[in-house]
């Protein structure tokens, strides 16, 4: 079976070196100077433990398909649907990204989709190179046929991520899991705005606060934090990388980067796109999606807004 990872950033990158790392034929998919350095000199792994270069298969786009390829899409959810664009919609495709949307878009055109609820803590800020913080092992996977169950190929594909340097689980109920991993991701937004200034987490538990007060009116389940803490233990411990210095997660990094675009309408704005639905209003969500997509947009530095800024803005959006 050969393992096409759409999307070889800090998570698809990681994926893709432990899979090649157990084994597996992988072909990693790039764009720009990413996968201009991944043809040239590889893709470089750097963890806690060791850095190692990796010759993996690099392509920029779709290549002739195989009978027993598997598409792992780990792109930012605004990028799903021109990832995909070019594949044969007869191969399945496991959604290894942040977010609930993903794996309803991609049924549209592919006949077998899978849940890969995602904790890994990574990096990917020069083209070439990841960093797995991850310690002992590098990440913990979930993994589910869409919208629940578990088949053949959902245990093959964790049995595969756990061979090296991953763990990987299969859950009936993998949707839950990744609704548990959205309240958790509610947070990128006020990193990437306001960076990690002290009393930051008061903005994040009032997001998180809005979203399951939601979520259990929609009758949507979620995990808990005390749920996956018991599940992860100290299996997938962030470490610091000497040299390294790590400074925020996905959404942070997407405008540290300047790429242009954030997560940001598939986090919170998912919530706000329910509230919507359910005549419930979500001001918290709604000013922390508006203001992400206004940075990302402005390829405004990430952290450069003042916490104080940010709270006069809900503020404002709440009284309204």
């Amino acid at each position: 079976m050969r393992y096409i990872v759409i999307g070889a950033g800090a998570v698809g990158g990681t994926i893709g070196a432990r899979l090649h790392q157990g084994g597996h034929d992988v072909l990693l998919v790039a764009r720009g100077a990413h996968y201009e350095a991944l043809k040239r000199d590889g893709l470089r792994l750097i963890t806690p433990e060791s850095t190692e270069t990796l010759d993996i298969p690099a392509a920029d786009g779709p290549v002739p398909a195989r009978d027993d390829d598997v598409l792992i899409l780990a792109t930012k959810s605004q990028d799903t649907v021109s990832a995909l664009a070019g594949w044969p919609s007869d191969l399945p495709v496991a959604c290894a990204q942040n977010g609930v949307a993903n794996e309803r878009m991609v049924l549209r055109r592919f006949d077998r989709v899978y849940g890969i609820c995602v904790w890994l803590p990574a990096q990917h800020l020069e083209p070439g190179v990841v960093a797995a913080h991850g310690h002992p092992y590098s990440g913990l996977l979930h993994v589910g046929r869409y919208p629940q169950g578990v088949d053949d190929l959902a245990e093959r594909i964790a049995g595969d991520l756990g061979k090296h340097g991953l763990v990987g689980l299969t859950q009936t109920d993998v949707m839950r899991w990744k609704h548990g991993k959205l309240l958790s991701n509610l947070g990128n937004a006020v990193e990437a705005l306001v960076g990690h200034a002290p009393g930051r987490e008061k903005v994040v538990e009032v997001a998180r606060a809005e979203a399951r007060a939601l979520l259990d009116r929609a009758g949507i389940a979620y995990s808990t934090p005390e749920e996956e803490a018991s599940l992860r233990g100290h299996q997938v411990d962030v470490r610091h990388i000497e040299g390294i210095a790590r400074g925020g997660g996905s959404s942070w990094q997407s405008l540290a980067r300047g790429s242009g675009s954030i997560e940001a309408d598939y986090l919170n704005g998912e919530i706000v796109l329910l509230g919507r639905l359910h005549g419930v209003p979500t001001p918290v969500n709604e000013v922390l999606r508006r203001e992400a997509n206004t940075f990302a947009q402005e390829k405004r530095p990430p952290g450069s807004m003042p916490l104080e800024t940010l709270q006069a803005l809900i503020d404002g959006r709440c009284a309204a």
